[in-house]
């Protein structure tokens, strides 16, 4: 048996780069960032920022595309994917992206984003939700 689950939360660095392909599918790529604080050996508090790459496909990424900018904070449910090709110089490379199952919207919401904050609402597709979603939702 094995588990490649990852879960982050953290901030986004720009605005999601969305691709639509050929047979009517969406991607959307995006930079998440995520911060440790902690003391050093001086008690000194420091951070270190790891930049995780999403991408998310489908009615996730169209829903990515429509509610997501740059300084929103996720949560993001998915899994490790690395790739690997040779480069034109014959060298070996790797990229490690994580592929989004689920995303949900944290922080407040903002005036220009009347997005759904719950995971169920941003995996659905969206004619499962209407767009006038209340402002008072229980959660």
């Amino acid at each position: 048996m094995s588990l490649n689950k990852v879960m982050l939360i953290g901030n986004v660095g720009k605005d999601p780069e969305i691709r639509h392909l050929e047979n009517d599918s969406v991607v959307a790529s995006l930079a998440l960032a995520t911060t440790e604080r902690y003391k050093d050996k001086n008690g000194e508090w420091q951070e270190q920022t790891e930049w995780h790459n999403i991408v998310c496909w489908r009615a996730l990424a169209e829903r990515v595309e429509k509610y997501v900018k740059k300084g929103s904070q996720l949560f993001v449910e998915g899994r490790i994917k690395t790739n690997n090709w040779v480069d034109k110089e014959g060298q070996k490379r790797y990229s490690v992206e994580i592929l989004a199952d689920s995303i949900q919207l944290l922080g407040k919401k903002q005036e220009s984003q009347p997005a759904p904050r719950t995971i169920q609402q941003i995996v659905a597709p969206a004619e499962s939700y209407g767009e006038d979603l209340p402002d008072d939702l229980p959660f």
